[in-house]
Order: C-alpha cells, then sequence, then structure tokens
C-alpha cells in the first residue's frame, strides 16, 4: 500500500500544466510527458487526486465533470494560488478608470457632505454596501482619501467659488468662533452675495482652528487673511457677528462695517431678564424639579403613570441649554403643561420615600411663570420670524426691534415679575443699534415689506425718505456715468440686455404678522393714497 502511494505522488509530480491555460480547474490536473514525441501528451489530461485519464477535447468541461462527480469537496473550495490571484486582480477596476474614479468621487462627496470620518471606508458595513453596489471596484484607502482625493476636491472647488465671487458687486460676511465636543475653538466665515439672477447666494468659506488666544487683535488678523484669501476686501464686506466685545472690536480694527446678529440680540436681551433675582430663583427651581425627572427611573415612570391617569400628553420634561434663550421658554411652557401630573407624581410615596425634600411649585410660583411665558411670547415670535425667513435680511432688524421694544414697555396691569422682566429686557434692548439707525431705516425702506416705515415717526420717516432718494440719484448718476464711457468702448456692439430683479413675491409670514400686526399689514391696506416711499420713487424715476 505505502509503494502504491508513493507511485502515484511520483506521477503526481511529474504531470505538467501548459502555460497558456488559464482556467483555475488546471490546479487539479495535467498531462504527463510523451517520451517518443519528447512533448505532453494532451489528447488526456491526468487527474491530479486520483491519477484518473480524463479525456481532453480542448476545453474543461470534461475536467469539471470529473471534479464535480468525484471531488467535489475540492470544487467548494476554490484555489488561492499565484493563477488565481492574478485572475482576481484582472477582474478588478483599475484605479485611474472612468468609473472607478466616479465612485471615489461620489464616496469623498458623502465624507464631506455628511461630515463623516475618514475611516468610514474600512467600516464593515460601508465596504458590504460599496461591495454589493459595485464588486469590482477596489476601496479607496483613508491616506488617499485625505492626502490626494479631498485635497484635489477642496481645491477645485475653491477655484470655482472664487471665480463666481468675483462677479458679485459687495459682499456680506459673516464670522463666529464656536468650540467643539473635544474643546477645540474654531471661527468660520460665510459669504453672502447677490449674483446676476438676482438670487441670494452664500459659500461658507472656511472653518479654521483658533490656535492663539480670542484677543480683538488675533481675531481681526484671522478674519483679514480669510477675505484678502478669497479675494473679497475690494468688495466693500459688511462683517455680521455675535455682540461678544472681543468681535465687535475685531471688526473695527479691520475698518468694516459691522452690524450685530439680530437673534444674538434677542438671546442677549432675554438672558438679562433671566438673571433676576426673582426670575433666576423660579428657574432654578423648576430646573431642579426637572433634572431630577431626568435622573430618576421611579419618578419617570410615576409621572408617565399620571399623565396617562390625566390624559395629559406623555411629554418628558425639557432642561435649558444656557446658550439658547429659548430653551428656558420651552422648559416653563413644558413645565406648565404637565404641572397637573408632576404635582400628583412628586406627591406619590415611592418618589416621597427617595426625595423628601423635593416639592412642586407654590400657587404664586405658577403664576409667575405663567406671566412669563406671556411676557416673552414677542421675544419667541421675533425669534420664529427670523428663522422663518430662508435668507435674513437687514431690512427686517429696525420694524422687529422697533416692535420688540414697544411690547416690552410695561402696562399698569402688569404683575410685579411680567413689569421686572420687560422693564429688563427693554433696556437692554435700547442699547443696541444706536449708530446704525440710519442704515437699518435705509434698509427697511426698499423692502416692499416694510416701505411705508410704519413703525417710526413722520419725522423720521421724511429723514430716511430724504436720504434714500439723495443715496438713489447719487448711484444712477454714476451708472449713468459709467455707461456713457462703456458706451463709448463698446461702439457698435449690441447691447446687452441686463436681468431685472424677480417680481416680489414674499410668502405671508404668520409670526411676522402676529407680531408686527398692522404695522405688516399696511403694505396690503395702502389703498388709493401714495404713501411717502411712493412719492420718493416717483421724485427718483424723475
Amino acid at each position: 500500500m505505502a509503494s502504491d502511494t508513493s507511485d502515484n505522488v511520483s506521477q503526481a509530480l511529474v504531470l505538467k500544466t501548459p502555460d497558456t491555460v488559464k482556467a483555475t480547474i488546471w490546479s487539479h490536473f495535467g498531462f504527463r510527458n510523451d517520451k517518443e514525441k519528447d512533448k505532453l501528451d494532451q489528447s488526456k489530461a491526468i487527474c491530479k487526486v486520483c491519477q484518473m485519464e480524463v479525456k481532453y477535447c480542448g476545453n474543461t468541461t470534461n475536467l469539471r465533470n470529473h471534479m464535480l462527480r468525484h471531488h467535489q469537496d475540492l470544487m467548494s473550495k476554490p484555489s488561492t494560488g499565484p493563477q488565481q490571484m492574478k485572475l482576481k486582480q484582472t477582474l478588478q477596476l483599475p484605479a485611474n478608470s472612468a468609473r472607478s474614479l466616479k465612485i471615489t468621487e461620489a464616496i469623498a462627496g458623502f465624507i464631506c457632505k455628511d461630515m463623516r470620518p475618514y475611516s468610514v471606508v474600512e467600516n464593515e458595513g460601508f465596504r458590504r454596501l460599496i461591495k454589493v453596489t459595485e464588486p469590482l471596484y477596489v476601496m479607496v484607502s483613508r491616506k488617499r482619501l485625505s492626502e490626494e482625493v479631498i485635497p484635489n476636491m477642496y481645491q477645485s472647488v475653491k477655484e470655482d467659488v472664487k471665480s463666481k465671487l468675483k462677479s458679485a458687486v459687495r459682499v456680506g460676511i459673516t464670522s463666529d468662533t464656536w468650540t467643539s465636543v473635544a474643546t477645540e475653538s474654531y471661527m468660520s466665515v460665510t459669504a453672502h452675495y447677490i449674483d446676476e439672477e438676482w438670487n441670494l447666494i452664500s459659500y461658507v468659506l472656511q472653518t479654521t482652528e483658533v490656535e492663539t488666544d480670542h484677543r480683538s487683535a488675533s481675531l481681526a488678523e484671522m478674519m483679514t487673511v480669510a477675505i484678502e484669501e478669497w479675494g473679497l476686501m475690494s468688495k466693500d464686506p459688511v462683517m455680521v457677528t455675535d455682540n461678544a466685545a472681543n468681535m465687535v472690536h475685531a471688526v473695527e480694527i479691520m475698518g468694516l462695517t459691522h452690524v450685530g446678529c439680530f437673534a444674538h440680540i434677542i438671546n442677549l436681551a432675554s438672558q438679562a431678564g433671566f438673571k433676576l433675582p426673582n426670575i433666576a430663583r423660579l428657574l432654578g427651581r423648576v430646573r431642579h424639579i426637572a433634572k431630577f425627572f431626568h435622573r430618576s427611573t421611579t419618578a419617570t415612570r410615576i409621572l408617565k403613570e399620571k399623565q396617562k391617569l390625566l390624559q395629559l400628553k406623555a411629554h418628558k420634561l425639557t432642561i435649558d441649554v444656557v446658550t439658547r434663550w429659548n430653551s428656558v421658554l420651552e422648559m416653563l411652557e413644558r413645565f406648565l403643561e404637565q404641572q397637573p401630573a408632576i404635582s400628583a407624581a412628586l406627591l406619590s410615596p415611592e418618589v416621597r420615600r427617595k426625595e423628601k425634600d423635593l416639592c412642586s411649585l407654590k400657587e404664586e410660583d405658577i403664576t409667575d411663570a405663567e406671566d412669563v411665558v406671556r411676557a416673552l411670547k414677542p421675544m419667541k415670535t421675533a425669534t420664529q420670524v427670523m428663522s422663518e425667513e430662508k435668507s435674513p435680511t437687514l431690512s427686517v432688524i429696525a420694524p422687529l426691534h422697533a416692535m420688540l421694544l414697544k411690547e416690552m414697555t410695561s402696562l399698569p396691569e402688569d404683575s410685579k415679575v411680567v413689569k421686572d422682566i420687560k422693564d429688563e429686557i427693554k433696556k437692554n434692548l435700547s442699547t443696541r443699534y444706536l449708530n446704525q439707525k440710519d442704515m437699518l431705516h435705509v434698509a427697511s425702506a426698499v423692502d416692499p415689506r416694510f416701505k411705508a416705515l410704519p413703525f417710526l415717526s413722520e419725522e423720521e420717516r421724511d429723514s430716511t425718505f430724504s436720504r434714500l432718494q439723495t443715496e438713489a440719484v447719487v448711484g444712477m448718476e454714476e451708472e449713468a456715468s459709467n455707461q456713457d464711457d462703456a458706451d463709448d468702448e463698446a461702439d457698435g456692439v449690441e447691447e446687452e440686455v441686463q436681468p431685472q430683479p424677480p417680481a416680489a413675491n414674499h410668502k405671508q409670514s404668520s409670526a411676522m404678522e402676529s407680531l408686527l400686526g398692522e404695522a405688516y399689514r399696511l403694505r396690503e391696506e395702502g389703498g388709493a393714497q401714495k404713501t411717502r416711499a411712493e412719492e420718493a420713487e416717483d421724485e427718483i424715476k424723475r
């Protein structure tokens, strides 16, 4: 028996396979050498496993049938020899093929758009998705993505944005500093302009890590470098930032016009009201109760039972966030909505056993909370107006600011809590935009929604329309002069038709109408009587 095995092995060793055959089945077959003719006998293929002769007709059909019939276990285990590896490589998409480059570009776009880490290309689920979509694609490495693909994509997009920004007459720049979850400070810079089709276009130009301190000089240098890098300093940019002293002073150092973010001003004014001792004490009590229900599973379960029993909505209590004033309002509104269930839950023996000192609010506290919510309603509506505007512009600031000052004026029938918070908010709002009123009023005058300027006194309206008329005449004279020069240089050239701004089609804003009331509806109810704005328009045309 040992001798027979030795003979089989020696015969298998002398079997040869021509270099011209590529099929993986040949790893199990070979040809004997015909000693008389001194060449391989290719009429019969010899199985390397059982030494059986199989007729060979120039294809591998008989060979495969033999393996399936006698050695099926070997057929289920594909060979991983050099020929198999070579075949696999020939079936892969070349890295520089059009299809492969398109997929790589799509992966890079996915990472950029959805803010995914480079390591996503190593995730098993993502690799399987790509394998199902395109089996022949070779997954791009994170190293190539970070060092080649995305940097090249960034340069391409940057050149395209730069080219488009060249057509802008003027630009607005918004900038803000923020802190990541990794406690790293960054500054983002965004550019806004109106294109030739009268569409408002915005581009986030860059987000750069703030590696220096946050002093005004350092921030001014960073913003200047960014604006100059994108070639925008010649566009007479206007900067919009938050109202932090270092940001305001940084823009002053740059010598640019600065406009404080109105949403941030609403936040600052509201936060000033929350710092009043009686308001802070009330908010502290509500916050303490809300946090208790968030950390106690027993209290949460009892609260759900009471909500169901009292037929209240199964809402969780919310906790405010320091940087968002409206989160305080949301916390109070949710507490008042669930107050019956909260009181019942806190009186439950299971809850009292673990938290004896925790009590619901007194009746006067509930009344104060309701008063605060009512007093802050105009602030909430103003925030909604800013959120509803897809492209909030300078023109909405003056009317909203004026109406908030009016709404925050305390009335004789107001409770002490309402009077205190209204007075504090109004005091804060009154200090804003003192040196920018003229600019804000002119911006509102050219907005069809506010062109009658009903929120201003008659003297302020006349002054604004006179200023607007003067600026318009000067601008038209400059344009006429430039047009004459252009006509002289382009004699005989067909005049190009300039695109006109689209017809005004402002969607009715329920939040804005709710806040501004008659001042907002006046634009729809002008009747036959001409407004001072229309008279100014006629004068400009003449």
